[in-house]
C-alpha cells in the first residue's frame, strides 16, 4: 500500500517528469502507468485525500481530440438552428428492448426478432412483458416520449436532437415523434457522411458524439436510466446544474393506456403531476444519495470557502429559457452495449 508520504516522495516526482499516452476507442488518458498499485478508492488514505484522488480522476477523463472537435461542431450546428434545444437519449434500439423483455405490440415478428437478440445473454430468464412494463422497466416508445414532452409544455416549434443508434422499427417508429416535433435532428442530419466516416464504424465513438451534444443542451431528456444517462445527469449536476428529465414510466404506463379516454387537458395535467420528482430539479437528488455517476459531488473534494454546486443549486432557482417557461412540476435495466 502507498501512503500519502509514498505518493509525495515516489509518485509525484514521476508524474511531474513523465507523460505516457494510452489510446482507447474513445478516451485519451495522459497518465503514468504505476504498476503494483491498488487503484481502488478504498485504500487507507484519509477521506479528504480519497476525495482528492476522485476529483483528479473525474476531471482528467477526456475524449480524444477528433471526437471533441466533431462533438463541438455538432453543438455549434444545433445552436445555429435554435439558440435553445432539447437533447433526447431515445434508447429504443433492438438490444435494449430485447434485454428488458418488453413487448410493443408487433406480434410474432417482434417476438421472434427480439427473442433471437435476447439469447445473447445466457443468464436471462423468461420475462413477463406485461409485468415488466407495469413496473416501469420498459423504455417509452418514441411516440410516448413525444406526448410526454408536449404534455410538459414543449411546443411543436422546439428543436429536438435525438441521440440514438438504429431505432427498432426504423422510420415507422419515429414518424409519430417527428410529427409532434418536426424540428427533428440527429448527428446524421446535421453532419455529412464524410464527416462521420472516422466514427461511424465504432458504436462507442458515435455514442461519444451524442454524449457531447447531450451535455451541452439546455434540457436533457433520457428514456432509460443506463450508464450514459447516469453519467450525463451527474456531469450536468456537478459542473453547474442543468435539467435532466426522466420519465416516471411506472405511472405513465397506465396513463398511456387510458389516453384515448380523456381530454388532452386532463392527460397533460396528469403527466405533469406524475413527473414531479423526475424533472431534474436541483433538490431532487439529496446529498449522499444515488450512485456516484448521478451524484458525484458527495464523493469529490471541495475547496474550503467555495460554495459547492450542490449547495448553490439548493439556494438558487433554475433559470429556464423563455421557450420552456410553460413546463410545470414531476430501476432500470442497465444495458449500454451500443448506447
Amino acid at each position: 500500500k502507498c501512503d500519502p508520504t509514498c505518493y509525495e516522495t515516489r509518485v509525484l516526482p514521476v508524474l511531474n517528469r513523465t507523460q505516457v499516452k494510452f489510446f482507447y476507442n474513445i478516451f485519451l488518458l495522459q497518465a503514468v502507468e504505476l504498476t503494483k498499485f491498488d487503484y481502488r478508492l478504498s485504500n487507507r488514505l484519509d477521506t479528504e485525500l480519497q476525495k482528492l484522488r476522485c476529483r483528479v480522476n473525474y476531471h482528467a477523463l477526456r475524449f480524444t481530440d477528433p471526437i471533441l472537435k466533431m462533438g463541438k461542431l455538432l453543438v455549434e450546428r444545433m445552436k445555429m438552428k435554435a439558440k435553445h434545444f432539447i437533447a433526447l437519449h431515445l434508447r429504443f434500439e433492438p438490444d435494449m428492448l430485447a434485454f428488458s423483455g418488453c413487448y410493443y405490440g408487433g406480434g410474432d415478428k417482434e417476438r421472434a426478432e427480439l427473442g433471437a437478440i435476447r439469447k445473447r445473454w445466457k443468464t436471462l430468464h423468461a420475462s413477463n412483458p406485461e409485468k415488466v412494463r407495469r413496473n416501469g422497466k420498459c423504455p417509452l416508445t418514441p411516440e410516448e416520449v413525444g406526448l410526454m414532452l408536449r404534455a410538459l409544455g414543449f411546443g411543436s416549434d422546439v428543436h429536438v436532437y435525438v441521440a440514438s443508434g438504429d431505432v427498432y422499427g426504423g422510420e415507422e417508429s419515429l414518424a409519430p415523434l417527428k410529427g409532434l416535433f418536426p424540428n427533428f435532428h440527429s448527428k446524421q442530419t446535421i453532419a455529412t457522411k464524410e464527416e462521420l466516416a472516422q466514427f461511424s464504424s465504432f458504436s462507442g465513438r458515435m455514442a461519444a458524439l451524442d454524449y457531447i451534444v447531450c451535455d451541452e443542451t439546455d434540457v436533457f431528456v433520457t428514456n432509460n436510466n443506463g450508464n450514459m444517462a447516469r453519467m450525463l445527469a451527474g456531469r450536468r449536476r456537478y459542473f453547474g446544474h442543468k435539467p435532466a428529465i426522466r420519465p416516471n414510466a411506472k405511472k405513465l404506463y397506465k396513463l398511456f393506456l387510458d389516453r384515448n379516454n380523456m381530454t388532452w387537458e386532463e392527460f397533460s395535467s396528469r403527466v405533469r403531476t406524475y413527473q414531479i420528482g423526475f424533472m431534474g430539479e436541483p433538490n431532487e437528488m439529496k446529498p449522499g444519495k444515488g450512485e456516484f455517476h448521478e451524484n458525484p459531488d458527495s464523493c469529490l473534494c471541495q475547496a474550503k470557502g467555495i460554495e459547492t454546486n450542490e449547495e448553490k443549486n439548493r439556494k438558487d432557482a433554475v433559470e429556464m429559457s423563455d421557450e420552456y417557461q410553460s413546463i410545470e412540476d414531476p430501476d432500470w435495466i442497465d444495458v449500454d452495449y451500443l448506447y
